[in-house]
Protein backbone atom coordinates (compact mmCIF):
# COMPACT_ATOMS: atom_id res chain seq x y z
CA UNK A 1 0.00 0.00 0.00
CA UNK A 2 1.39 3.45 -0.87
CA UNK A 3 2.71 5.39 2.12
CA UNK A 4 0.49 8.34 1.14
CA UNK A 5 -2.55 6.26 2.09
CA UNK A 6 -1.08 5.69 5.53
CA UNK A 7 -0.68 9.46 5.76
CA UNK A 8 -4.41 9.80 5.09
CA UNK A 9 -5.05 7.59 8.11
CA UNK A 10 -2.60 9.60 10.21
CA UNK A 11 -4.26 12.85 9.11
CA UNK A 12 -7.63 11.45 10.16
CA UNK A 13 -6.30 10.64 13.64
CA UNK A 14 -4.32 13.86 14.21
CA UNK A 15 -7.32 16.03 15.18
CA UNK A 16 -8.27 13.65 17.97
CA UNK A 17 -4.67 13.52 19.19
CA UNK A 18 -4.34 17.30 19.08
CA UNK A 19 -7.07 17.77 21.69
CA UNK A 20 -6.15 14.78 23.86
CA UNK A 21 -3.68 16.59 26.20
CA UNK A 22 -6.38 19.12 27.07
CA UNK A 23 -8.58 16.28 28.31
CA UNK A 24 -5.99 15.11 30.84
CA UNK A 25 -6.88 17.81 33.38
CA UNK A 26 -8.40 16.80 36.70
CA UNK A 27 -11.48 18.92 36.05
CA UNK A 28 -12.29 17.33 32.67
CA UNK A 29 -15.75 15.76 32.83
CA UNK A 30 -16.00 12.87 30.40
CA UNK A 31 -19.74 12.75 31.05
CA UNK A 32 -19.99 16.28 29.63
CA UNK A 33 -17.19 16.50 27.03
CA UNK A 34 -18.68 19.49 25.19
CA UNK A 35 -18.91 21.75 28.22
CA UNK A 36 -18.21 25.16 26.67
CA UNK A 37 -16.80 26.58 29.89
CA UNK A 38 -14.10 23.90 29.98
CA UNK A 39 -12.93 24.79 26.46
CA UNK A 40 -13.28 28.57 26.78
CA UNK A 41 -9.67 29.79 27.18
CA UNK A 42 -5.98 29.05 27.34
CA UNK A 43 -4.40 25.79 26.28
CA UNK A 44 -7.76 24.02 26.15
CA UNK A 45 -9.19 26.53 23.69
CA UNK A 46 -6.07 26.31 21.53
CA UNK A 47 -6.16 22.49 21.58
CA UNK A 48 -9.78 22.55 20.53
CA UNK A 49 -8.94 25.05 17.78
CA UNK A 50 -6.21 22.73 16.51
CA UNK A 51 -8.68 19.85 16.52
CA UNK A 52 -11.31 21.81 14.61
CA UNK A 53 -8.80 22.93 12.00
CA UNK A 54 -7.55 19.36 11.63
CA UNK A 55 -11.06 18.16 10.87
CA UNK A 56 -11.42 21.01 8.35
CA UNK A 57 -8.13 20.23 6.57
CA UNK A 58 -8.56 16.46 6.45
CA UNK A 59 -11.13 16.11 3.62
CA UNK A 60 -9.18 18.35 1.25
CA UNK A 61 -5.96 16.42 1.98
CA UNK A 62 -7.59 13.01 1.57
CA UNK A 63 -9.20 13.98 -1.72
CA UNK A 64 -5.93 15.48 -2.96
CA UNK A 65 -4.09 12.21 -2.25
CA UNK A 66 -6.73 10.17 -4.06
CA UNK A 67 -6.78 12.58 -7.02
CA UNK A 68 -2.98 12.52 -7.25
CA UNK A 69 -2.92 8.73 -7.19
CA UNK A 70 -5.77 8.25 -9.64
CA UNK A 71 -4.55 10.82 -12.15
CA UNK A 72 -1.08 9.36 -12.60
CA UNK A 73 1.04 11.49 -10.30
CA UNK A 74 4.50 10.19 -9.51
CA UNK A 75 4.03 7.83 -6.52
CA UNK A 76 7.34 8.86 -4.95
CA UNK A 77 6.38 12.54 -5.04
CA UNK A 78 2.90 11.81 -3.76
CA UNK A 79 4.41 9.97 -0.79
CA UNK A 80 6.86 12.82 -0.12
CA UNK A 81 4.16 15.46 -0.30
CA UNK A 82 1.88 13.44 1.97
CA UNK A 83 4.65 13.06 4.56
CA UNK A 84 5.40 16.78 4.26
CA UNK A 85 1.74 17.54 4.91
CA UNK A 86 1.77 15.41 8.08
CA UNK A 87 5.01 17.04 9.28
CA UNK A 88 3.57 20.51 8.68
CA UNK A 89 0.38 19.60 10.52
CA UNK A 90 2.43 18.41 13.50
CA UNK A 91 4.25 21.75 13.49
CA UNK A 92 0.90 23.49 13.20
CA UNK A 93 -0.46 21.65 16.24
CA UNK A 94 2.67 22.36 18.28
CA UNK A 95 2.47 26.06 17.38
CA UNK A 96 -1.21 26.15 18.30
CA UNK A 97 -0.50 24.54 21.67
CA UNK A 98 2.38 26.96 22.33
CA UNK A 99 0.31 30.01 21.29
CA UNK A 100 2.68 30.89 18.44
CA UNK A 101 0.31 32.47 15.93
CA UNK A 102 2.72 33.54 13.17
CA UNK A 103 4.61 30.24 12.85
CA UNK A 104 1.25 28.47 13.06
CA UNK A 105 -0.04 30.50 10.13
CA UNK A 106 3.10 29.71 8.12
CA UNK A 107 2.70 25.99 8.83
CA UNK A 108 -0.96 26.19 7.81
CA UNK A 109 -0.12 28.00 4.56
CA UNK A 110 2.65 25.53 3.72
CA UNK A 111 0.36 22.56 4.39
CA UNK A 112 -2.31 24.15 2.20
CA UNK A 113 0.22 24.56 -0.62
CA UNK A 114 1.21 20.92 -0.13
CA UNK A 115 -2.42 19.94 -0.72
CA UNK A 116 -2.50 22.05 -3.89
CA UNK A 117 0.74 20.40 -5.03
CA UNK A 118 -0.77 16.96 -4.43
CA UNK A 119 -3.93 17.87 -6.27
CA UNK A 120 -1.99 19.10 -9.30
CA UNK A 121 0.88 16.58 -9.17
CA UNK A 122 -0.27 14.73 -12.28
CA UNK A 123 0.24 17.93 -14.27
CA UNK A 124 3.96 18.09 -13.55
CA UNK A 125 4.99 14.45 -13.29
Amino acid sequence: MPFALWCVLIAAILPVLSVFPAKLGKDYDNANPRDQDYWRQGFRARAQGAQANGFEAFPFFAVAVFVAMSQGGDPAWIDRLAVLFIALRLIYIACYWADRANPRSLAWAASFLTIVALFTSSLWS
